[in-house]
This record gives structure tokens, C-alpha cells and sequence, in this order.
């Protein structure tokens, strides 16, 4: 009903900084504060993503340096990290990734649920494509007022399966709906689809019924 969501593409960086599986501990470290990221996606062969590995990864080093008896309550697995010297035994694996042509909204719900800040971006053979992150996802709500309410204009409002007379306000994105909605039914697809809109941050609605226009 409205336009194509933007995808993972429109925002992320294409220009990924990735390590091998051999980087050691000190250079992973010393990319991550180069590039001011907290993850570096970890590759093999061609460009292809085995895991990512996290400030979180690399603290449980420090962690285990400030008491051993910590080790006897924690998985084997991060054990195994306080000792690990190369990405490979750092990492987390397999990654979570996304790829270029999902929704911003589906990358969103992926990070929310798998508890990550920055996923790889990768193709279908799981080569490196570039890296988005939750600043890039919120990027569309830099969108201007205008062109979130030209957007509604055009793309939303004209595919009503009726007759609409709205009036469309945007101000710090969020939108207001006024004019005549001759089938009231139809205010929560409207709602829904207006809200697909990217960059919109609320919607309310100020609606005429038909019998006050008629008086």
C-alpha cells in the first residue's frame, strides 16, 4: 500500500573492516579502536563471514584477570575465551547476519532479538557485502518532514480502496491525518500503512464524519 520499505542496502556501510581467523587478540583490539566499532566480523578465504568477534568476546580476558575464581561459574565456553589468542577461538559463531535486501525493519528485529549492535551484511554464498549497524537503521528517521508527507501523498493516500479527502501534516515526524475518511473501517490499514512509511515516528488522526460535512 505505501512505497518499499528501505532496505538494509540504502544504509549500511559498504566498506567493511573485517579480520582473518588468525588476527590476534592485540590487533583486533587495535582495529576496533581505529575504526571506533565494537565488532569486527570475521572472515576466511574469499570474504566469507565464520563469525563476529565483540568487545564482549574480548572481555572475558580482563574479566578472568581480576579474579580466577570467576572461571568455576561461567560456561566452558567463555573459559576457553580467557585463554584464546586468535579470532577464531575468540569469536561468536555462527554469525548473525542479514542480508542486503531486507527490510530495515527486519534487520532491526534481528538485532533486537539476538542482543547485537552491528550485523555483517552478506550475499547468498555468506560473502562480506559491508556491515549495518543501529545507528544506520535509525538513519530514516533523518528523513525531512516533507518527504515523509510527499510519500504519504502519493503512495499511501491513493491506494485507499475508497474515496479519501485527508490533509497531510508531518512535523518531527510524526503525522497528522485530517479531512474525510468516508469508510471508518479503514482507519487501521490506513494506520498501518502509514506507519511502513520510514521516518514516520507517530501518526494521529483528526477525522471529519460524514454527517458534520453534511451539515
Amino acid at each position: 500500500m505505501s512505497a518499499l520499505p528501505h532496505t538494509v542496502s540504502d544504509v549500511m556501510t559498504h566498506t567493511a573492516v573485517a579480520v582473518g581467523s588468525r588476527a590476534s587478540y592485540k590487533e583486533i583490539v587495535e582495529l576496533m579502536d581505529q575504526w571506533k566499532v565494537s565488532a569486527l566480523p570475521v572472515v576466511v578465504g574469499e570474504g566469507r563471514v565464520i563469525g563476529v568477534v565483540s568487545e564482549a568476546d574480548l572481555l572475558v580476558k580482563e574479566e578472568y584477570h581480576v579474579d580466577d575464581e570467576v572461571l568455576r561459574d561461567r560456561p566452558l565456553g567463555d573459559t576457553a575465551k580467557a585463554g584464546a589468542l586468535y579470532a577464531e577461538e575468540l569469536m561468536s559463531s555462527p554469525a548473525v547476519t542479514v542480508h542486503a535486501d531486507a527490510t530495515i525493519a527486519e534487520a532491526a528485529r534481528i538485532m533486537a532479538r539476538r542482543h547485537v549492535k552491528r550485523l555483517p551484511v552478506v550475499n547468498d554464498l555468506g560473502l562480506l557485502e559491508g556491515v549495518v549497524s543501529r545507528g544506520d537503521l535509525l538513519k530514516v528517521f533523518l528523513r525531512s518532514d516533507e518527504e515523509i508527507a510527499a510519500e504519504i501523498r502519493t503512495t499511501v493516500i491513493p491506494d485507499l480502496p475508497t474515496t479519501a479527502e485527508l490533509d497531510v501534516e508531518v512535523a518531527e515526524g510524526v503525522v497528522t491525518l485530517g479531512g474525510q475518511l468516508r469508510d471508518r473501517a479503514l482507519v487501521p490499514l490506513l494506520a498501518k500503512a502509514v506507519r511502513a512509511v520510514e521516518g514516520v515516528v507517530d501518526i494521529r488522526f483528526h477525522l471529519r464524519s460524514e454527517e458534520r460535512i453534511a451539515h
